[in-house]
């Protein structure tokens, strides 16, 4: 199915692995012009590049450590002037860490917050004046907002604030014409569960998907597919949901 996206642009908050990985090459695919961004340079970064130039289209790979503010800022004017606008916004970036909630200094606490929701705070506001109608914008969210995960207090506070400041914005916004949603994502294989230990691995594998109504974990690819639904004008009426694709996870 043609989704008509060729030639929109995007702008997408840690692309060179995993899931915001997906998103970016699976946009490229659609015909959409991405700008995405990275924290350090590795060969995922370079392999990214190599990818999307064979893909085609007008392309960035970015420097930029969104936990800074200025650095987040200057990330989405350079996506602008490269543009001149945005139709896509997807707040992937995130950071992660197991902390006991009692053992949890405060700079932890700020960095987790700075990466997951102030960046996102951040790239939206100033993407907003780049946006017209018919844009949407996409936050990468967690089903663990909804049931907790000890000693990942700081990440669930997170992920829940997202889901209320797309409602909000959703609200604030819609007779501009812009959207905002969420996808609460269950537990997705990654490169990064490749690189564990063969038994930690399976282990964890099997644990996870005996918990879906699948009986399996989500890919890359499947996240974004709902991306690209939600990019697209067959979800133009949506806006202010928290989509899941968890595959029925409990």
């Amino acid at each position: 199915m043609d989704l008509n996206l060729t030639g929109k642009k995007a702008l997408v908050t840690g692309g060179t692995r995993g899931i915001g990985r997906g998103v970016v090459l699976a946009l490229a695919k659609a015909g959409v012009d991405v700008v995405t961004c990275y924290r350090r340079q590795s060969e995922a970064v370079a392999s990214l590049e190599r990818e999307l130039k064979e893909i085609g289209g007008n392309h960035r790979v970015l420097l930029a450590d969104l936990a800074d503010p200025a650095q987040a800022i200057e990330f989405v004017n350079t996506a602008g002037r490269h543009h001149g606008r945005l139709d896509v916004v997807v707040n992937n970036a995130g950071a992660i860490s197991h902390v006991p909630y009692g053992e949890l200094e405060l700079v932890e606490w700020r960095r987790i917050i700075d990466t997951n929701l102030t960046a996102a705070y951040l790239i939206v506001q100033q993407a907003i004046p780049l946006m017209g109608d018919g844009s949407s914008v996409i936050g990468i969210g967690s089903t663990s907002s909804e049931v907790g995960i000890p000693q990942r207090a700081h990440y669930t506070a997170t992920k829940a604030a997202l889901r209320g400041l797309s409602r909000s914005l959703a609200k604030e916004y819609g007779k501009a014409g812009l959207r905002f949603n969420v996808l609460a994502l269950g537990v997705i294989e990654t490169e990064a569960m490749q690189a564990m230990p063969a038994e930690q691995r399976e282990s964890m594998i099997r644990r996870y998907s005996e918990k879906t109504a699948l009986g399996r974990l989500g890919t890359p690819q499947e996240v974004a597919g709902a991306v690209l639904w939600l990019a697209s004008d067959l979800s133009r009426y949506v806006t202010g949901a928290t989509i899941h694709v968890d595959g029925g996870i409990s």
